[in-house]
């Protein structure tokens, strides 16, 4: 897929950042997973009551504000809490049926929802008119072209069409981070056991991309995938260190105990374990602090939370990682554990 990887030519010379200052961790019963922030917790309570308005102007004011990251997360997150609790979507299709963040949101549900069946590809060709539906909703939108992305690789796409709806997104946020890990995904897709390509393209995207842009840790997702992928040839260990590296630089970029880079920190934590670097996942397990994500941890456990509050029970005691964690890849395997190219995989993160 050169096309992509030529979009990300320039590079760019990342800052110093200052070390974020580390307090004391909370204790087991104070860590959360997937807690969260401060403007959607209320808001789901609401949406929790039937009530749709308190979605229906956060995701206004995102758009207004062309907050496009924390968009592209409100959609995951609300569109999660309706698959189970669909009552104040209703309402809102009833009274603004045309409504652009309505549309984005069904859209993201519609796409959650065929995922996990056995007949995908067919569900998933007819959600496309939902999607283009969102995707004319705001053209200043990047958000459903993610989804149409992540529609793509669902419904096996080709090479072709997956780039031109690439072309789209970053036309409209050339550095959007969901965009950049649903190129990823359809890499490793596509070129199933091929990382080097996962990694190229990772690479050169977090080189032009600015030093506090969450797709600096776009290189740490490459290797959670190599890493857990268990087939493909062996990537040398100075590149997983490189990775590794750039997601720490990054980290360091915003204070201890943030939401906002929690899942980046979580993932973080789960390579430097992979590699050995146990100080330096130490770190991050403070910086973390309450903020558990449920990636990488489910794509490890059925009890993400349980298998992260064992895993730091570990580091701190200074013991060996729990067995689930597993050795560095030394050989080409045919293995296919519960990764993200196969396996236990959730709907709302497929």
């Amino acid at each position: 897929m050169a096309s992509l990887r030529a979009l990300f030519r320039s590079a760019r010379t990342a800052r110093t950042a200052p070390r974020p200052a580390l307090g004391p961790l909370p204790a087991d019963d104070e860590v959360f997973l997937d807690a969260p922030d401060e403007r959607l917790s209320p808001v789901l309570v609401a949406a929790g009551r039937g009530e749709y308005q308190p979605a229906a102007r956060l995701l206004a004011g995102t758009r207004a504000a062309a907050e496009w990251e924390v968009r592209d997360r409100y959609v995951h997150r609300l569109a999660l809490f309706a698959r189970s609790r669909a009552e104040w979507l209703d309402d809102w299709s009833t009274a603004a049926p045309h409504d652009p963040d309505l549309l984005l949101l069904r859209a993201q549900l519609a796409v959650d929802q065929a995922w996990p069946s056995p007949a995908r590809t067919e569900l998933l060709r007819a959600v496309s008119p939902l999607i283009t539906a969102a995707a004319r909703g705001d053209d200043r939108d990047p958000v459903p072209w993610r989804v149409a992305l992540d529609h793509a690789r669902g419904s096996n796409a080709g090479h072709k069409y997956f780039e031109e709806l690439w072309e789209a997104a970053v036309r409209r946020a050339p550095h959007h981070h969901g965009c950049h890990v649903a190129a990823v995904r359809y890499l490793g897709t596509y070129w199933h056991g091929s990382h080097s390509e996962c990694f190229d393209f990772a690479d050169l995207a977090a080189q032009d991309a600015p030093a506090d842009s969450l797709v600096q840790a776009l290189p740490a997702r490459a290797a959670f995938a190599y890493l857990t992928d268990g087939c493909g040839p062996v990537v040398p260990r100075a590149r997983l260190d490189a990775a590794a590296d750039r997601a720490i630089a990054l980290s360091a970029r915003f204070p201890a105990a943030d939401p906002w880079p929690a899942e980046v920190r979580n993932k973080l934590m789960y390579l430097l374990v992979r590699l050995e670097r146990w100080e330096a996942a130490r770190t991050q397990l403070q910086l973390i602090g309450p903020y558990v994500t449920s990636f990488p941890w489910d794509r490890l456990s059925d009890d993400p939370l349980g298998h992260f509050v064992r895993l730091r029970a570990h580091l701190l005691a200074g013991t060996e990682p729990l067995p689930e964690t597993g050795p560095i890849p030394s050989q080409q395997s045919a293995g296919r554990p519960r990764a993200e190219h196969g396996g236990h995989v959730p709907a709302d993160d497929h």
